[in-house]
């Protein structure tokens, strides 16, 4: 029976995961495939190539990445990113089922040093089409969103020559790893899947077990290298993450305090909260509630600076063109629309109260007749403000009141009911009168 690619170590993890605990340890299972080799019961047709050690590098300087690609029995085809430390052999790897971008590079390359929290001083690449162009002597030219991503976490870079991939001999090797131990002998059903098995992989074997190189388990190596990686940065590419972002208040003149720097927001931000994100160049300024970027600045490296922002007079200039265009709208007057304009160009720093003042007096009630002689007479005068428009059309107004005809105003008096018309008045007689007099005459 030959077996042809097959890794012993891939077999008993194969077996280990199908049935969970096993009778014999992985060494008994390395020495019974040893028996029936020796015995011809068993054929490995392997071709292993010789290679001399190098030198080990200390904790925390160098990645290597790379990629693969794998189609399972079903059909499947995987695209591979994997990374390595070289000196703890601590390992990486994510699946997806497109061909790379430079920006799913860079997105897996955030997430590896979330995973292993840190980053290296050097990164050893290929040249690779999603990151670099071209090389020519020495001369590396990179893909522009890698070269500022590279430029922005301050990576040193090693980029293997095409006719010497075996500079970055580790990574090389834990591809064929998780090709040979982990995808050869499983097969999935989705990405999902394979991503989910794959991760289990990574701990318990790939990470849990004794590498051949060092003699000792990656997990253990790495608590030691950990201590040694360069702290996390945030990254421009991650700006749109909502968890990375800080909470600031602007204070009563529309301004954030950042470092010590003050940075301005659009003023109808003021005593408001944003969010916030930095990086090592640039701040990034969003709206709490839709989560869109209100500004974006360069981050000042001098301490107490006061950032000036021109796109926020802009911003203010073109809100104020807005209200006249609305303003305008308000009567279909080719006069109106020119009075709107001058006034304008006059008021431009108190648009905003002329704006006001307009729609408080002219929003209901008013004679288009009227109106467009007050106008006219403005214009002619050149007399541009809102009040003086609406003192000028309450004249034409008054004028056109006293002119109309006097109206004859008839009185709708009710008359007497006629159930009240029977009364009669008592009537006394004159005699009476009489007596009171000559009685006054008397006395006096």
């Amino acid at each position: 029976m030959t077996f042809k690619g097959f890794q012993k170590s891939a077999v008993y993890d194969y077996l280990e995961e199908k049935f969970g605990s096993l009778p014999g340890t992985e060494r008994s299972f390395r020495n019974y495939i040893s028996y029936l080799v020796e015995t011809e019961q068993l054929e490995l047709n392997n071709h292993k190539r010789i290679y001399s050690p190098v030198t080990e590098l200390p904790y925390g300087k160098q990645l290597q990445i790379d990629f693969g690609e794998y189609r399972t029995k079903r059909g499947l085809k995987l695209y591979i990113f994997a990374a390595v430390l070289s000196a703890s052999r601590y390992k990486y790897c994510v699946l997806q089922d497109r061909p790379f971008t430079t920006l799913d590079l860079i997105n897996h390359l955030l997430d590896c040093f979330q995973y292993i929290g840190g980053m290296p001083e050097e990164l050893v690449i290929d040249q690779d089409k999603v990151m670099v162009v071209s090389e020519n002597r020495g001369d590396i030219i990179y893909t522009k969103d890698f070269k500022q991503f590279i430029e922005e976490m301050n990576l040193k870079m090693y980029v293997c020559r095409k006719s010497d991939p075996e500079s970055k001999g580790k990574i090389e090797n834990v591809i064929k790893f998780i090709k040979r131990n982990f995808l050869k002998i499983r097969d999935f059903e989705n990405i999902e899947e394979a991503q989910e098995r794959l991760s289990r992989w990574l701990n318990r074997r790939a990470n849990g077990k004794i590498s051949l190189a060092t003699r000792r388990i990656p997990q253990e190596m790495f608590t030691e290298e950990k201590i040694h990686l360069r702290g996390l940065k945030n990254s421009i590419y991650r700006k749109d993450t909502l968890n990375a972002r800080e909470r600031r208040k602007a204070d009563i003149t529309g301004e954030i305090s950042v470092n010590s720097c003050k940075y301005p927001v659009p003023l109808e931000y003021r005593e408001r909260e944003v969010d916030i994100y930095k990086t090592a160049e640039r701040l990034f300024i969003y709206d709490i509630r839709t989560g869109e970027k209100i500004v974006e600045y360069a981050i000042s490296p001098i301490p107490g600076s006061r950032i000036t922002n021109r796109a926020r007079c802009h911003r203010k200039e073109l809100k104020q063109k807005q209200l006249k265009e609305e303003l305008k709208r308000l009567f279909a007057l080719d006069s109106w629309s020119e009075f709107v304009d001058k006034n304008f160009r006059m008021y431009t720093r108190y648009f905003r109260d002329q704006y006001h003042d307009a729609l408080k007096k002219f929003s209901r009630g008013i004679e288009k007749e009227h109106l467009g002689q007050a106008i006219d007479l403005c214009l002619e005068n050149r007399t541009y403000s809102m009040a003086n428009l609406y003192d000028t059309y309450q004249y034409y107004q008054q004028e056109a009141e006293l002119a109309l005809p006097k109206v004859k105003i008839v009185s709708n008096l009710r008359g007497i009911p006629q159930e009240k018309k029977a009364f009669q008045v008592e009537k006394r007689d004159i005699g009476v009168y009489h007596n009171l007099v000559n009685v006054s005459e008397a006395r006096s």
